[in-house]
């Protein structure tokens, strides 16, 4: 039996890149998942419920900075699997967003990296929380990046949206800590996933070696290089632990 079995949990931005392969994990694990993307993951709904059963998975399509989508979002999910138990907060804008001098970001550009990537886990944790706190018990693992912890200049949208991740994440965890809810940080290292690889191989280029040199590891970090720790913050194994940011990149932050 899996550690996460009777678990139910949601995965935005589960249909592509890193997210589909914390989608894959979860499932693995023996949660019922629903896969949420603006993105259709119903080919990998699909795929889980044939490997782990019927009930295995479910997918919708939702934008998670539409407040609107977000409650037709966790309604399902609740009428689906009865409950939420886990909720990765994976939506962002990242592969997509190409190197600029931070005087040439067009401010709707910036205004959209901020409604996906904070005010959607904000949305998420405002609608999921209450179904968590109903059942007192509940994980919620918010995706932040390592390019936090040094700063990227050319990606100065991306990187202010993950560092509000971090305070978002420390103010939750106080704010649901009495309500059995912990909630957690999970922080890659540059990481070799198939949306970054095909949508801004500039990025990819500019980044790589670099990242690789920082680390105390000396390699590329793939998805399946983050999944341990994301099944380790979902699983009852980290009960008691709540409001931190865990860093999977190989060594960088020590460097």
């Amino acid at each position: 039996m899996g550690r996460l079995a009777g678990r139910s949990a949601i995965v935005t931005g589960g249909a592509r890149g890193i997210g589909r392969h914390y989608a894959t994990a979860l499932a693995a694990e023996g949660a019922a998942v629903m896969i949420a993307d603006i993105a259709d993951g119903s080919d990998l709904a699909e795929q889980l419920a044939g490997k782990h059963g019927r009930n295995a998975t479910a997918s919708a399509v939702c934008d998670v900075s539409d407040e609107a989508q977000v409650k037709a979002l966790v309604a399902k999910t609740v009428e689906r699997f009865g409950k939420i138990d886990i909720l990765v907060n994976n939506a962002a804008l990242y592969s997509q967003l190409e190197e600029t001098e931070f005087t040439d970001i067009d401010v709707a550009l910036w205004d959209k990296v901020m409604a996906v990537n904070v005010r959607g886990p904000f949305l998420m944790a405002k609608h999921v929380v209450p179904h968590m706190r109903a059942k007192g018990y509940g994980k919620i693992i918010n995706i932040g990046s390592g390019s936090t912890f040094r700063g990227l200049p050319q990606m100065l949208h991306y990187t202010t949206s993950k560092g509000a991740i971090i305070a978002f994440t420390r103010s939750l965890s106080r704010a649901v800590g009495g309500s059995g809810i912990c909630v957690n940080t999970l922080a890659p290292g540059f990481t070799l996933s198939d949306s970054v690889v095909e949508n801004n191989p500039i990025h990819v280029q500019s980044s790589r070696d670099n990242a690789v040199q920082r680390r105390a590891i000396k390699r590329d970090a793939y998805p399946q290089d983050i999944l341990g720790t994301l099944v380790f913050l979902a699983s009852s194994d980290s009960d008691f632990v709540t409001g931190q940011v865990i860093a999977v990149d190989g060594g960088a932050v020590n460097n």
